[in-house]
C-alpha cells in the first residue's frame, strides 16, 4: 500500500428529494452549463494528490452520470443503496483492490469543493487518522417547544462540510463492523468506533445544494467562478453539386443536389465548429482535421464539433451560448430548425434552450443568391476560469 496513494469517493446516489422538483437530479442539474456532480469531480481530478475517483450513483441516473462525466477517465460507477452509510459503504468495498493508503469523501452535490480545502484534508491526513473541515454557527439558534421557543447556546456547535478525510483501512473497517449504526454521516461513524479526528476549518462557498434557494446561490456562484467570457466566430461556404440530400447543422435535408466538400460538407457545423475552436485561440478545424489527410474524406462533421467541445471541457469551461445563421435559397430551413437545434445541443451536451439556429438570403445577390451553394456564420459564447487559456 503507498503512502501517496490518496482515492476519492463522490457519493452522489440521492435522489433530492428537498430540491427543486426537475427532470434531473440535484447532482446533475446545470450550473453554468456544467452539471453540479462535473463541477465536484472536475475540483478533484484536477488535484494531483488524488489519484483515483470512485463515484456511487442510482442505477436509473446513469444516462445522466455517462452524460456528466464526458472526457474524465473514470472507473465504472458503483450503485449505492438505500442510505448514504450503505452507499458510502458500497463504495469503499468497490475501492477495496485499489488499496488506497488515504480516502476523502465527498458529496456530489457540494459543488464548489476547492483545491485548497482538499489540499488541506490531505495535509492533515498525514498526521491523523480523520479530517474533518468545520464552520462555526454565526446565526442564533433557537428550538420550538410545545411552551414556545428557547435559545441554544452556540458555544462548541459547528456545521460539518466534506470532503472528510481517513485512513482508507479505518473507515473500511468501520463501515464494515457497524454498518448498521444510523449516523449522520462517516465523521460520526468513526467517531462512535473511537478513531481520533482532527479539525480543520472549512469554507463558507462550499456549500451543500438542497433547495430552490441553494439553487440560486449557486448559480451566481458558477457564472462568477467562470468569470472569462470570450466569443468566437466562424463563416463557411461549400457549393452545389449533384446529389440527393445536404446536411446541415447535423441533420439530413432531402434536396435535388449535394453540397461539396471533403467531408460531409456541412457548412452549419463547419462554422460552429470554427467559431469555438476561435473562442480559445485554437486554430481553425483545417488545422485539427487537414483536407488532405484521406481519413476525413466524407466524415460525419459532427466529429469536428465534438472535438471542439473536448477541447473547452479539458480547459474546465462551459459553452454558454451558441448561434448558427445558415445563408441559402434553398432548400427551405424553417421546417427543420428545431431539429438542427437539438442535434447541434445533443452534440455539445447543452441545453436545448441554448442554442440559436436561423437563416437568411442575399435577396438574389451573388452565388448564393443564384442558388450555388450555401454559407453560415457562427458565433459562440464560452465561459472560463480566468487565465485558463
Amino acid at each position: 500500500m503507498s503512502d501517496l496513494a490518496s482515492a476519492t469517493l463522490i457519493v452522489a446516489a440521492g435522489s433530492g428529494e428537498r430540491a427543486p422538483k426537475g427532470a434531473k437530479p440535484k447532482q446533475y442539474r446545470s450550473l453554468a452549463g456544467k452539471p453540479v456532480l462535473r463541477w465536484a469531480l472536475d475540483a478533484f481530478a484536477q488535484h494531483q494528490a488524488i489519484s483515483t475517483i470512485q463515484v456511487v450513483i442510482r442505477e436509473e441516473d446513469k444516462p445522466y452520470y455517462e452524460e456528466a462525466v464526458i472526457g474524465l477517465d473514470l472507473p465504472e460507477p458503483i450503485v449505492g443503496g438505500s442510505t448514504r452509510q450503505a452507499s458510502v459503504a458500497n463504495g469503499l468495498e468497490a475501492l477495496v483492490n485499489r488499496q488506497p493508503a488515504k480516502i476523502l469523501i465527498h458529496d456530489g452535490a457540494r459543488p464548489f469543493v476547492s483545491q485548497d480545502l482538499i489540499q488541506r484534508v490531505v495535509t492533515a491526513l498525514k498526521s491523523a487518522d480523520a479530517v474533518v473541515p468545520l464552520l462555526p454557527v454565526s446565526d442564533a439558534i433557537w428550538r420550538k417547544t410545545k411552551f414556545g421557543f428557547e435559545t441554544i447556546s452556540r458555544d462548541g456547535l459547528r456545521r460539518a462540510q466534506t470532503p472528510q478525510g481517513f485512513t482508507f483501512e479505518s473507515i473500511l473497517a468501520a463501515h464494515r463492523e457497524y454498518g448498521d449504526f444510523a449516523v449522520a454521516d462517516d465523521m460520526a461513524l468513526a467517531e462512535h468506533i473511537g478513531i481520533e479526528i482532527a479539525e480543520i476549518p472549512g469554507e463558507e462557498v462550499n456549500l451543500k445544494l438542497t433547495n430552490a434557494k441553494d439553487f440560486e446561490l449557486a448559480s451566481q456562484l458558477a457564472c462568477g467562478a467562470l468569470g472569462e467570457v470570450r466569443t468566437g466566430t466562424g463563416f463557411d461556404v461549400h457549393k452545389f453539386s449533384p446529389g440527393k440530400h445536404v446536411w446541415l447543422c447535423g441533420v439530413r435535408i432531402p434536396h435535388t443536389l449535394a453540397l461539396e466538400g471533403h467531408s460531409d460538407a456541412d457548412v452549419g457545423l463547419h462554422a460552429l465548429t470554427d467559431a469555438i475552436l476561435g473562442s480559445v485561440c485554437a486554430g481553425d478545424i483545417g488545422i485539427h482535421f487537414p483536407p488532405s489527410d484521406s481519413q476525413w474524406r466524407d466524415a460525419p462533421s459532427h466529429i469536428f464539433l465534438e472535438k471542439a467541445a473536448s477541447l473547452i471541457r479539458d480547459l474546465g469551461g462551459v459553452i454558454a451560448h451558441v448561434d448558427v445563421t445558415l445563408i441559402c435559397e434553398q432548400p427551405k430551413i424553417t421546417p427543420h430548425r428545431d431539429a438542427m437545434r437539438k442535434r447541434i445541443a445533443d452534440i455539445l451536451r447543452i441545453d436545448f434552450s441554448s442554442v440559436s439556429v436561423k437563416a437568411t438570403t442575399t435577396d438574389g445577390l451573388g452565388a448564393i443568391g443564384r442558388s450555388e451553394g450555401v454559407a453560415a456564420q457562427a458565433v459562440a459564447t464560452i465561459r472560463l476560469r480566468t487565465g485558463a487559456v
